[in-house]
């Protein structure tokens, strides 16, 4: 039995990758991308009906904000029907925010949704973006022997390699290896063929509810790092100011911070006052057991949560997400816990 011509929505927001060089003065300048098949002809090689949509204004990544997610995400909701998979054209710089926080937008997903970009433009001779476009627009169009899609989640590819995008966090401002996943393997990978690790990829169940578009975001989130030198000052601020309902605390190796003094009773403050304290790790890679060290145990008395082993865009957008959900502290703290989009190793 045939199946039909795969479609495959192109979301250019902006950022390195569509850009050309002028040939006379040098700047960058983005391209039109209705023409992108003349510019990338590898993609006419595919069985595919390729759309795009381009932003406009263009967002340059460092100033992307939650407004944007909302865009990609209703967007993504009102071509759903349309597409078997979406690929979004975006900067680098703030990629894994983005693709974090659509995967918890995007409830119930059952088609893949496929970031990427570049380092260099994708005019130039050199480009990382032609190879990055051609096998993400690959992946966003896979099927399994069953006609599924081979990868229905949010996700990143960079540089030959998948990767869930809530695992995913920069790494390199220049190298094209720009992205890792600490705490998960990658989803796929580019080779001769495309080699995808199929247990590690999530799936919705065979009479899976429709998506669920969550366009609503409470960004009254801190994040502190904790360092040696830190003031009451600046922590108060980060922890106790009035418009804050949440608070990221970066905090060091398996998720401690200092246990004496004034630190722990200014926690224990932003507690009292409802704040929902979350400890994640300032390690590239592992998890918060704040059980290990009698400096962790004093932060879990305070009422700090565990993140476990998310990455803190992932936590960030996270929070975003179910302090939208949640009216009060208790409800947010239960929704916290849960792996909800497969951003944390712990099960349900």
């Amino acid at each position: 039995m045939n199946r039909k011509k795969a479609s495959i929505l192109l979301i250019y927001t902006g950022g390195t990758i569509g850009m050309k060089q002028d040939p006379v003065d040098g700047t960058l300048h983005p391209f039109d991308f209705s023409h992108i098949i003349s510019e990338v002809p590898e993609l006419s090689k595919f069985a595919l009906k390729i759309d795009c949509h381009t932003f406009s204004p263009l967002i340059d990544s460092s100033d992307v904000q939650p407004g944007l997610w909302k865009d990609i995400a209703t967007l993504i909701g009102r071509k759903y029907d349309q597409y078997d998979g979406f690929v979004v054209l975006h900067g680098t710089d703030t990629m894994a925010y983005s693709a974090s926080a659509l995967s918890f937008m995007l409830e119930n997903l059952s088609k893949p949704v496929v970031f990427t970009g570049s380092q260099l433009p994708i005019g130039a001779l050199r480009t990382d973006g032609r190879e990055n476009l051609i096998s993400a627009v690959e992946i966003a169009s896979a099927h399994d022997e069953e006609g599924n899609p081979m990868v229905p989640e949010v996700c990143i590819f960079f540089d030959y390699t998948l990767l869930r995008g809530n695992r995913a966090t920069k790494v390199s401002s220049e190298n094209f290896s720009a992205f890792r996943s600490p705490n998960l393997p990658p989803l796929a990978e580019a080779g001769i063929s495309i080699r995808f690790n199929r247990p590690l990829i999530r799936r919705p169940g065979p009479e899976a509810p429709s998506l669920i578009v969550h366009r609503d975001l409470d960004t009254r989130v801190s994040i502190l790092k904790i360092h040696p030198g830190l003031t009451p000052e600046v922590a108060r601020y980060f922890l106790c100011s009035p418009g804050i309902r949440a608070v990221i605390l970066e905090t060091y190796g398996s998720g401690n911070a200092p246990a004496k003094g004034w630190f722990p009773e200014l926690v224990r403050e932003a507690d009292r006052s409802g704040k929902l304290i979350v400890n994640v790790t300032q390690c590239l890679s592992g998890s918060v057991d704040m059980d290990l060290y009698a400096t962790g145990k004093v932060l879990k008395d305070a009422g700090v949560v565990s993140g476990y082993d998310a990455t803190t865009e992932a936590m960030l957008s996270k929070l975003f997400y179910i302090l939208a959900l949640s009216p009060t502290k208790e409800d947010a703290k239960k929704l916290l816990e849960k792996n909800l989009r497969g951003e944390i190793s712990k099960t349900l």
